[in-house]
């Protein structure tokens, strides 16, 4: 009896001692960074990656990655061009200065027909690398499964999620003689565009010459219902594909890949898009993804398209005199749509290069970058920023954030945003037809001979443009 009194106060205070150890240490065999990062202590690492707001934030969170694991990351950060070129060159050449580049996703063709992306499923598989609280489900989709898989290969996770919101001043549209006046004229409700027609609308009623009224203040200047980004470069054609194109049922290539550039839909889209332009600022033809938020800022347009994480660094009260004036929704679908909703994102990653001296560690950190944690403390340090995953919606910088409709457009818009498709020469495709568009929008060319012009070049480029996982 006394040795079984004993026995029980041994198993007891065991029992006590183990909880008492994981208490103070944490579960038995929990998986951490450290832990996972033994074998590749010590190691270099460099990425590549592209410097906006995000990234330089980011980029002061690194060090808590090299404290953790004791990986030492080189995180150059480069202007969009640089990044697209000089990391693909670097991945092209063999050369192998970087370990992982930053990829948009229209660069996604091009390097896997050259094969020099590392696949991370067997590191996805291995316990020892990947924390089991990873939860792939929490990436935001549409955006994360078209970027990251290919085949039956994944290349990465969802890092950075670029998307374009419908963003107009709140100030015009709520005052009571401009609402009454828009009434009078259209028959509906002056309100935030909720269709394309209705931006259209809202753009031709708002452009005023130096003279004329604007909520109830003369005005010193030409004032523009809308502006849009207009330079062959950057993204006005992607714009033009996704937010318009798409959503007016057409489309720029089949489901083979073949070019359809010359779709009755697609001019007709295309024409719309051209004549917004009327509405707009003289030199918009110059404009880049980064005028555009400028313009807005200094307050002589009331509606846009633009990016929302250059939106992120004009809404401020430093920044913009209309900080807090300024009302947000994802981008318009057209009136009675039935094709499948679209808005122009860019759903990003950072893929390892097949020519990295350090993928195991490599790997370790670009989980570390999309890590719940992680996330948490960029969009912290942010006071907002640019989810990837769906949790980051409910973080209060977000949830009870003053410019809570600016987020709720980013919701909307990644809602229908899809990756581009793998077409190798895809960046060759949108430099001609950029170049056409630019022309069409100037009045030089007309939407319908543009796009016949332009099916007939890309037809030169690829007859069947799109990657087929068994190339």
């Amino acid at each position: 009896m006394i040795g079984s009194v004993h026995w029980k106060f041994a198993a007891a205070a065991s029992v006590l001692s183990t909880t008492l150890l994981m208490l103070t240490s944490g579960p038995v065999g929990a998986w951490s960074y450290k832990e996972a990062a033994q074998p590749y202590a010590g190691t270099t690492i460099t990425i590549l990656d592209e410097v906006t707001p995000l990234q330089e934030a980011m980029k002061k969170l690194v060090a808590k990655f090299t404290a953790e694991t004791g990986i030492k990351v080189n995180y150059e950060l480069l202007s969009h061009p640089e990044v697209i070129s000089k990391g693909q060159a670097d991945m092209l050449s063999g050369r192998g200065a970087y370990d992982a580049v930053m990829l948009h996703s229209p660069q996604m063709g091009l390097l896997l027909s050259a094969k020099v992306l590392r696949p991370i499923d067997t590191y996805l598989a291995n316990s020892k690398l990947t924390n089991p609280d990873l939860d792939s489900a929490d990436f935001i989709d549409p955006g994360s499964s078209t970027l990251a898989k290919f085949g039956a290969n994944t290349y990465g996770f969802l890092t950075w999620n670029y998307n374009q919101v419908y963003w107009a001043r709140g100030d015009l549209l709520n005052h009571p003689e401009e609402k009454a006046a828009f009434k009078a004229k259209y028959g509906y409700d002056l309100a935030p565009a909720a269709t394309l027609e209705q931006m259209r609308d809202i753009a031709a009623f708002f452009t005023r010459a130096k003279g004329a009224k604007l909520a109830g203040e003369t005005l010193s200047s030409d004032f523009y219902g809308i502006v849009l980004e207009g330079i062959r470069g950057g993204t006005t054609f992607w714009s033009v594909w996704n937010n318009f194109i798409r959503n007016w049922g057409g489309d720029l290539f089949d489901a083979e890949g073949k070019p359809t550039f010359d779709r009755p839909e697609n001019v007709a889209a295309v024409q719309f898009w051209a004549d917004l332009w009327k509405s707009s600022p003289p030199g918009q033809a110059e404009y880049s993804l980064i005028d555009v938020p400028t313009v807005m800022g200094n307050g002589i347009a009331a509606q846009t398209i633009a990016w929302s994480d250059f939106v992120l660094g004009i809404d401020t009260p430093k920044a913009s005199k209309l900080h807090g004036k300024f009302v947000y929704a994802g981008i318009p679908p057209k009136v009675g749509q039935t094709a499948r909703r679209q808005a122009e994102t860019e759903p990003s990653l950072v893929a390892i290069s097949t020519h990295s001296r350090a993928p195991e560690a490599t790997y370790l950190f670009l989980q570390w970058m999309v890590d719940k944690a992680t996330q948490k403390d960029l969009i912290g340090s942010l006071g907002g920023g640019v989810p990837v995953r769906n949790s980051s919606w409910g973080l209060p910088q977000i949830k009870d954030s003053p410019n809570a409709s600016l987020f709720k457009a980013m919701s909307e818009s990644l809602r229908h945003g899809y990756a581009k498709p793998r077409a190798a020469k895809l960046y060759e495709i949108a430099d001609v037809a950029g170049a056409i568009l630019q022309d069409i929008a100037t009045g030089k060319i007309t939407a319908a001979a543009g796009m016949k012009a332009a099916q007939e070049k890309v037809l030169g480029i690829c007859q069947k443009c799109f990657l087929t996982a068994g190339n």
